[in-house]
């Protein structure tokens, strides 16, 4: 069984790497990526001398690129992730995210269509396409799509593309659309990340408005034992949402990551609110939950201190993405230099 995972250097990608090889012997994973600011190879450099394990640089908007991917491989399973993700650049730079996130996800489409059409598309998808919830309710998988940012516009884009594609042309599609995830990996920009290491050196601790935005968080190990879930069991054409049960305001977030750093409150810096900010997720994931036989394993009590220990014993990973080292691990394993 072939594999290819889009977007595996990057945050969710190699924790899934990580996973699939430890929970499915007699898979093959391919990990498709651009290597783009967010994308780290070093997250998977125990995996490098593994033979099930292979990587290729390719950016997926690149339709040459992408069928000498798919022709080498010929993919049983394609497990989409490759994405711009972060909200604040997606303000900034909007055509990045329009390019990579939609015209990235047809040309995958296209490919599938014409390479592999038996094989099964998942789309991993966020549920901030739902927009924002008021102090109440629950995003479900029949809530109406009503993003907010360019981020979340560019993914509802895509999981259009995708259903038209299940639809028009017959492919094996799902969408999954998770809550926020936490855990080994991620990017120094993410707020858990970001809050922990500048309260390790005791800088300020940027929190946007009141910091009362409220998210679901789930440990990213629960996101990847969902998305196997989907992958093997979902129904052709679904959506699935994925959550943890486990909302917070982001301000609390903040003062627990500094209680459990053992650093001061006044670290707390209030800044000028995100344009267009969403006020609250919260998933209900009972279709999973009951329909698959999914659930997540990992409480936040448990999982955060796992969270924080591990960038606590990982302090030269997070040095290394700061001083732009961890650029040159591609270089030093196949021999070129990124552009």
């Amino acid at each position: 069984m072939n594999v290819l995972v889009t977007g595996g250097a990057g945050f969710i990608g190699s924790n899934l790497i990580h996973f699939l090889l430890s929970q499915k012997p007699e898979w093959n994973l391919i990990n498709v990526d651009s290597l783009t600011y967010a994308g780290n190879l070093e997250n998977l450099s125990s995996c490098d001398d593994n033979p099930r394990y292979s990587f290729e640089l390719a950016d997926i908007t690149d339709t040459v690129r992408i069928h000498e991917v798919f022709d080498k491989h010929h993919p049983d399973f394609i497990l989409h992730l490759a994405a711009e993700s972060h909200v604040d650049r997606s303000v900034l730079d909007p055509l990045v995210f329009v390019r990579t996130n939609v015209l990235g996800t047809q040309v995958l489409l296209d490919e599938m269509r014409k390479t592999v059409p038996g094989s099964r598309f998942l789309h991993v998808s966020t549920d901030e396409v739902y927009g924002s919830l008021g102090a109440e309710g629950y995003f479900t998988e029949e809530t109406p799509i009503a993003p907010n940012s360019p981020y979340s516009s560019s993914k509802a884009g895509s999981d259009m593309l995708v259903r038209a594609a299940f639809i028009t042309h017959g492919l094996d599609t799902v969408i999954t659309r998770c809550s926020n995830n936490y855990g080994p990996y991620q990017f120094p920009e993410k707020l858990i990340p970001l809050m922990l290491n500048n309260a390790w050196a005791g800088k300020p601790l940027p929190v946007y408005g009141d910091g009362r935005n409220v998210r679901d968080w789930i440990y990213v190990d629960d996101h990847c034992s969902a998305l196997l879930a989907v992958l093997e069991n979902g129904r052709s054409g679904e959506v699935y949402n994925i959550g943890g049960n486990n909302e917070w305001a982001n301000i609390d977030i903040v003062k627990l990551i500094l209680r459990q750093a053992e650093a001061s409150e006044d670290l707390i810096q209030f800044v000028t609110d995100r344009p267009g900010h969403d006020h609250r997720y919260a998933i209900d994931a009972t279709k999973i939950e009951k329909g698959l036989g999914w659930q997540p394993r990992h409480s936040f009590e448990e999982a955060l201190p796992l969270t924080i220990k591990w960038y606590g014993d990982n302090i030269e990973w997070t040095r290394r993405i700061v001083s732009g080292a961890y650029r040159d691990y591609y270089e030093q394993q196949y021999g070129q230099r990124l552009g």
